[in-house]
Order: structure tokens, then sequence, then C-alpha cells
């Protein structure tokens, strides 16, 4: 894989994580959308590059796609690297975690970092559909975190050929204390008006879960606290402590037993050193440490010419798999 090197102009950290949100405020295609029925009686949107019943398609390998935290297929970085991959040959496919659709899911439980199942399912649905095609995954930011633990988890049968980490909290505690400083909380912000928007829309189901008036979720002003009074007791955590130590994904790296690659930005201004394995990797992963690129943001080129690196580099990586399959 080439070597990341900044924008010219662009290699602030928070340059590189708020510009491609400028550069591209429109989806580079519209996907082909499905509803997949859980077995819980909930379900989840997924988005396709193209109608999986094309018969001039069947041979494609696949392209999975795991979103950040409240991410969805009109994220920038997200139908981008679909389309990316599609344009190098591969069914592009993204699931989104519960709620992220563009409308409430029906159930109290929503996802979070260590949340699997509805991965597992997911891939599960994909194998039973293609079960001779080559399979990559890639985890963005909160994704790439469960994705891990996914990889960690099932390490003898993950239905996959190989998979791709990037800007990843691997550390959740840490990331949920930086986020709360300086500009930083320009992000955090963002997000938690997302978050307690999802669970405002959800009230009556959070009422009857875990006994939360709406005044108690509109009073949050903090990631931590939200993850504390809703996100670990609604998924069988005791507080936010103790589903940040289970789901950090830099505990289980090394269980991973696929073809895995790490890739992260020293200056994401959403993590902290924390994040970074202090232990010998395993061979099966290829760690990819960066000076700059901000979080998800990876952006090359100059500042008037700006290039998504990760557009670029991702399908080159796995072309000799594309060509495999």
């Amino acid at each position: 894989m080439t070597q990341f090197v900044a924008a010219k102009g662009l290699a602030n950290p928070h340059l590189q994580t708020l510009v491609p949100r400028f550069i591209r405020k429109k989806a580079l295609f519209e996907p082909v959308w499905q509803t997949l029925d859980t077995p819980d009686g909930d379900f989840l949107d997924i988005a396709w590059s193209e109608p999986m019943t094309s018969q001039a398609s069947q041979h494609k390998p696949l392209f999975v796609l795991f979103h950040g935290l409240e991410g969805c297929f009109y994220s920038p970085y997200t139908n981008g690297l679909m389309n990316a991959f599609a344009q190098q040959g591969w069914r592009a496919v993204m699931m989104h975690f519960r709620g992220c659709g563009g409308k409430p899911n029906k159930l109290a439980r929503a996802y979070h970092s260590g949340e699997i199942e509805d991965a597992r399912f997911f891939l599960e649905y994909l194998d039973e559909l293609f079960p001779h095609q080559t399979k990559i995954a890639v985890g963005i930011s909160l994704g790439g975190n469960m994705l891990a633990n996914y990889l960690a988890q099932y390490r003898d049968e993950p239905l996959l050929d190989a998979a791709t980490i990037v800007s990843a909290p691997l550390d959740l505690s840490s990331c949920s204390k930086r986020i709360e400083q300086g500009f930083s909380k320009l992000y955090k912000n963002y997000l938690l008006a997302s978050l307690k928007k999802s669970a405002l829309q959800k009230h009556h189901l959070l009422k009857g879960e875990l006994g939360l008036s709406y005044q108690h979720i509109k009073r949050v002003t903090k990631l931590y606290e939200f993850d504390d009074l809703i996100t670990a007791p609604l998924h069988g955590f005791k507080d936010a402590q103790d589903y940040y130590q289970q789901c950090s994904g830099i505990h289980r790296l090394k269980q991973i037993q696929l073809p895995t690659q790490i890739i992260h930005a020293k200056d994401d201004p959403f993590m902290t050193e924390a994040v970074i394995p202090k232990y010998v990797l395993p061979e099966n992963i290829d760690y990819r440490l960066f000076d700059q690129g901000g979080h998800v943001g990876f952006v090359s080129g100059s500042a008037l010419k700006p290039r998504f690196w990760l557009e670029e580099a991702l399908p080159a990586y796995y072309q000799s798999l594309a060509v495999s399959a």
C-alpha cells in the first residue's frame, strides 16, 4: 500500500477530519435499499451498490462496509468507499447499525462498539447468498472497533477473506475523555445531538426498558453520560466503564487470525495514544500508523485538488483478491 501524505495546506488534523464533508456534499450514487429482518423482530437497513439479483454480477467479489458512530450511506466516506470498490469490479454493500438508516428501529436496543451479533447475522446472510465469492470487510471508526471484536470472537470462522480497520477507537475510555477536550468538543456535540435525537424518538421504548424520562435524556451533555445512562444498561453492561472495558478492541487484537490491516493517524482528534498497541501484533495484522490524517480524513493531493486516499489505496490493496475471486 502507498504511504499516506497529507494534502499541502490541509495537514491540520481538524481540516483532515472536516474537509471531506465540505468537498462531498452529495452521495456519488444512489444505492439499492433492502430491509433485512432480524431474528428478534427488528430490522437492518442495507445499502447495495447494485441490485443483488443482477445476473451479470453474480460472480463479483464482495466489499462489505461497517460505518462509524451515527454514520449512514450518505456519510462522505461510506458512499465514497462503496463507489471506489464498485468502480474496481466489486459488489459493495453496507449494513446500517440499528436506527442509522433513516428511521428508528422497532426495539429499545440500538448498537454499540462491541455489538457483533447483527454483523454476524448479516455476514451469514451474505454467505448464503454468495457462498463462493471473495469477501472483504472494512470497519470505520466505531464500525472498526466492532469489527475488531467480531474478528476476535469469530476467529475460527469469520466468513470473510480479509479485513481493514480504519480510525477505530480501540480504547473506548480514553476516547470518551479525549472528545471532551478542546476543538474536539465540536465533534462530540454533533455526535451527541444525533444520539440524543435517536434516543428521544424512541423514548417510549427506553422508558419501558430503563425507566428514563424525556428530561433525563435531554440533560445529557457528555458521551460518557449517554453511555452510562443508556448504552451500557440497555445492552447488559453495569455502567459505561464496564462497557468500555469489555468492548475496547485493543484487548482483543492478538486473537484475530484473519489477514487484517489497521490504519490509524497519530493526530486523530478523537483519540489518544491509548489506541495504539504497545505489544507485538501477530503476523496476520498489517498495522499502518501515519503521523497525519485526522479522523477518517486521509485527504491527500493538494488544497486545490484534494484526493481521498482511502478510496485509492484500499481497492488497490485488495486488487489481488478481486482478481482471484
